[in-house]
């Protein structure tokens, strides 16, 4: 950084926000972190509300190819900064992590709120500056940036500027999306954000939905077309949701958006093939109900059989009718119907966003010089996991690292 120290903004104080405040700082700039909530990190703080997933521990190679589309444009970020570096820095900042059984990463105290504070008090000691209840409104005619604030609309001449604004689900907790509206204007390629880590609507019966809303799936196989994944779901009371259904939330979404539905198949038993399904319901069932000699010949809890008899309805044809090839065939493809996307506001997080093709390799928008973009304003998605929270740090991490080579070049 050369003598006369360069004004950075930026705008958003989230994990890609602070992450690229930290590096900015670190690196000579004087740094202003801008957000219009009245406080820093409330989406971070939210994703930890059940445990904060930092990351996850499995081989980078495997890592990275939950990025799907955008792992070759992710690739080099978390590369520099990967799953370990972000560990360490949990370390550096009192809150050390642990694996979990399922390979995720997490903070010993599993919280979010003592990794914020502590990462805050540093910031603040090394001299980033905080202007909250500033909404980012654009630029003005002489190229300043434009915020709204309590004592009305103020501008503000910086040498930088770090877009971290977020995508648009949670907008209650800060991210709205309203910067597409800025930015497209400007000739910035945005792809539309949609929901993502959804769940999905279905036309549960009435008998089904008020019996078994909030039961789990547990254990379970989800599949739509080649794709297929294991573990939980959750029945609620318009349709589905839970970690398996977040993994296949982009071939669901696709397919309720382009034809308006999407068939999911689910697996109860995926452990059992039809042969010992067959096997094991071909039992005598005497005086028991069928759902009792389901439940105790397949091991399958209530909600499974409600399935069952759901798809058994929907066929016309009754469950009671089913033969045990027939059952067994249907306990690990049970079709189910899903009508519609859970709106953006309740989604974990947001597909689309800012083209890759319009940073370039240091994340600077080049439409607009000075000005870079990271974190979930970036066209990316990613299963829940650590993969959001990851690629959020990495991308922060390289916008930050970009501005300063920018501003020793400038």
């Amino acid at each position: 950084m050369s003598p006369s120290i360069k004004n950075v903004a930026v705008i958003g104080a989230g994990p890609a926000g602070l992450m690229a405040a930290e590096v900015l700082v670190h690196g000579g700039a004087d740094v202003t972190v801008y957000d219009a909530m009245p406080s820093a990190g409330r989406k971070f703080l939210m994703a930890g509300r059940g445990g904060l997933n930092l990351t996850h521990s499995e081989p980078l190679a495997d890592f990275l190819a939950r990025y799907r589309e955008a792992t070759q444009h992710l690739r080099a970020s978390v590369e520099a900064f990967p799953p370990q570096a972000l560990r360490d820095w949990s370390e550096e900042l009192g809150q050390p992590t642990f694996v979990g059984s399922s390979g995720r990463v997490f903070p010993k105290t599993f919280k979010a709120s003592p990794l914020l504070r502590a990462w805050l008090r540093r910031l603040d000691a090394a001299g980033v500056r905080f202007a909250f209840r500033n909404r980012w409104l654009g630029w003005d005619e002489g190229g300043r940036l434009l915020f709204r604030t309590t004592d009305g609309q103020q501008s503000v001449a910086a040498d930088a500027t770090v877009l971290a604004l977020g995508g648009a689900s949670w907008p209650r907790l800060g991210s709205d999306g309203a910067w597409t509206d800025i930015l497209a204007p400007k000739g910035v390629a945005i792809s539309k954000l949609r929901p993502a880590n959804s769940g999905f609507t279905i036309a549960w019966s009435d008998v089904f939905r008020d019996r078994f809303e909030g039961q789990p799936l547990k254990g379970v196989g989800l599949r739509i077309g080649a794709h297929t994944v294991l573990g939980e779901a959750m029945i609620t009371r318009t349709g589905i949701e839970g970690g398996a259904i977040y993994a296949l939330s982009a071939e669901l979404r696709e397919a309720v958006l382009g034809i308006g539905r999407a068939t999911l198949m689910i697996a109860l038993r995926p452990d059992l093939d039809a042969t010992a399904l067959t096997t094991r319901l071909s039992g005598t069932r005497g005086k028991q109900s069928l759902a009792n000699f389901l439940r105790k010949a397949a091991q399958l809890a209530p909600v499974g059989i409600g399935l069952m008899q759901e798809a058994a309805i929907a066929s016309g044809k009754p469950l009671a009718s089913f033969s045990p090839a027939e059952l067994a065939q249907l306990i690990n493809a049970i079709p189910v119907q899903l009508i519609g996307v859970a709106p953006i506001d309740r989604a974990i997080s947001t597909a689309g966003g800012i083209a890759f093709d319009e940073l370039d390799e240091n994340y600077m928008l080049r439409k607009l010089p000075g000005a870079f973009a990271c974190g979930e304003m970036l066209d990316w998605e990613a299963p829940t996991g650590g993969y959001l929270l990851q690629a959020s740090f990495a991308t922060g991490v390289a916008a930050g690292k970009g501005a300063l080579r920018y501003l020793t070049k400038s």
